[in-house]
This record gives structure tokens, C-alpha cells and sequence, in this order.
């Protein structure tokens, strides 16, 4: 009869489960994998989550400060703006705009810088001595300044916007891809494999890209972070989306002259992006350390 050790290992959990186990039992990890749900969320439902329609205006109710202040109202629970807009529907729209474009160019972004990377790091000789130049040169160059110069020849738009920031993270990522990738080609069991007659899109699918796995996290999650912000800073300089939009940077930049007069209605769009960066960090963060227990 077989042994107890062979009912054992069929029990054993499939990869990604033990991957779910380790980032379960992580309470940070956790907290940001709800904080990430209820982002997603928010960009696609935000507006039906929203207490008063966007550009609704209340009539006598002009700068009304959050409900918790002394003259607050309990109606309005993070005040309202200049116009009498309700500053809590307007925040709740604006996840989709920031947030959710900021995701739609990461995603893109990955796709492709994944694809050039890989196959940039199985080149040699001048061909990837010249791309790895140019990929210097072009990451010489700081990714919000990039992102300025597309949108001016473009012209202020949310669209925009996103093909800047779009451009502004690819060179960073395919450079991340393919240092990765490149130095773990030149490892000594790499030759084994190939020594055993492996073909060069086996070695990538099982042994290089599982490898390098926790690295492509870690860059994703800086490269959502950095296009929240520059989505964000593009908008406040009134170089990405324009109002009427609820997009967090162009609301801040709309309410700036108020900053003295109603600091809430500047500083809460602030606040809703640090957290979104923080709570993506958080739960990057963790997607990483999960996968780097599971390779040690």
C-alpha cells in the first residue's frame, strides 16, 4: 500500500494557494489587498457610491466644511466647494480618472515593456549594447518632464495625458525587464538546461520569468504608483484633464485660490491620492514578500 508521504503530496497545495496562505496570514498585505479592491472598485462604480450627482449645485451651501467641523452639515459629509458641489460625490468620481487611468496605462505599459524586455535580454552583442544605451538616455530623462513635453506637442487632455505617462514608464520598465532577465540568463543552471536541450521559450517560461517574478511586482507597483502621480501633477498643471472633470489634480488645481479660505476642498483630493499610492505600495509590497518566501 503506498506510504502516508504519498497521500501527503497529493495534498499538498497547488502553488498559488500556498502564494494565497502566506499573503492571508499577513495583516498589512491584507489591508492593502482590500484598500486595492476598494480602489478598483471605486473606478468602476464610484458615481452610484456617490451621494449627490457630480455637478449638482446646492444654493446657499457654498464652501461648507466638512460634517465633523463646528458649521458643518451632516448632509454634506465632506463639505462642499465654491459652486455648492458636494466635495464627497465629486472625490468619488474622480477615482476612476486618476486611479483607474493610471491602472489602464500601467497595464499597457507592462504588457508591452514586458514583451520588449524579454526579448531585448535574450539579444547579445551590439544589439544589446545599443539598447541598453539608449535605454539609459532615455531614463536619464525624469518621467514627469517627459510626460510635460508629450502633452504640451499633444495638446491638455486626459488622453493625453495617459499616452505621456504611457511613454514616460515604458523605457523604465523594459529596462527592468531586461536586466532581469539578462542576468538571469547567465546563471549556471541556465546552462544546464540548455545543455539538456532546452529550447530558449521553455527556459523563459519555466525557469526565467518564475524567477524573476517578485522583481516585475515590485516594478509594477512602482510604475502604478509614479502614474497615479504624474496623472495627477498633469492634471494640477492644467495639462491633463480639465474641468469640469472630478479627476483629483485637476480639483486641486481648480480649488487652489481657495486653499486659505476652504483648505478641505484642496487638501482631501491630496489625501485620496497619497492614499492610493500608499495603499498600492502596501499591497505590492506584500504580493512580494509572498512570493519571495515561496522561492526561499
Amino acid at each position: 500500500m503506498p506510504s502516508d508521504n504519498v497521500y501527503r503530496e497529493k495534498r499538498m497545495p497547488e502553488p498559488l494557494v500556498q502564494l494565497w496562505r502566506r499573503f492571508y496570514h499577513d495583516a498589512l498585505s491584507m489591508l492593502g489587498l482590500y484598500g486595492f479592491a476598494l480602489l478598483i472598485l471605486l473606478c468602476l462604480f464610484g458615481t452610484l457610491f456617490a451621494p449627490y450627482h457630480l455637478d449638482q449645485q446646492f444654493l446657499g451651501y457654498h464652501l461648507l466644511p466638512p460634517s465633523w467641523s463646528r458649521y458643518g452639515d451632516v448632509s454634506f459629509f465632506l463639505g462642499t466647494d465654491d459652486l455648492g458641489r458636494d466635495v464627497l460625490s465629486r472625490l468619488l468620481a474622480g477615482t476612476a480618472p486618476t486611479f483607474g487611468s493610471a491602472l489602464v496605462v500601467t497595464l499597457a505599459a507592462a504588457l508591452v515593456g514586458l514583451a520588449l524586455g524579454v526579448l531585448a535580454g535574450v539579444t547579445r552583442g551590439l544589439r544589446s549594447a545599443a539598447l541598453n544605451h539608449v535605454l539609459d538616455t532615455v531614463l536619464s530623462i525624469p518621467s514627469l518632464l517627459l510626460a510635460i513635453v508629450v502633452v504640451a506637442f499633444l495638446g491638455p487632455r486626459l488622453e493625453h495625458a495617459m499616452l505621456a505617462c504611457w511613454l514616460a514608464l515604458l523605457p523604465r520598465i523594459v529596462r527592468t525587464v531586461y536586466t532581469s532577465v539578462h542576468s538571469e540568463l547567465e546563471k549556471d543552471y541556465i546552462l544546464a538546461v540548455r545543455m539538456d536541450g532546452a529550447s530558449m521559450p521553455h527556459i523563459l517560461r519555466y525557469a526565467v520569468l518564475p524567477n524573476i517574478a517578485s522583481q516585475l511586482v515590485s516594478e509594477f507597483t512602482r510604475a502604478l504608483s509614479m502614474a497615479v502621480l504624474d496623472i495627477a501633477a498633469l492634471g494640477f498643471l492644467n495639462l491633463g484633464a480639465q474641468m469640469p472633470s472630478t479627476e483629483w489634480g485637476a480639483t486641486m488645481d481648480d480649488q487652489l485660490e481657495l486653499v486659505y479660505v476652504a483648505p478641505w476642498a484642496v487638501m482631501l483630493p491630496g489625501c485620496a491620492i497619497m492614499l492610493s499610492v500608499l495603499i498600492v505600495n502596501i499591497f505590492g509590497e506584500g504580493v512580494r514578500r509572498a512570493m519571495v518566501a515561496e522561492v526561499e
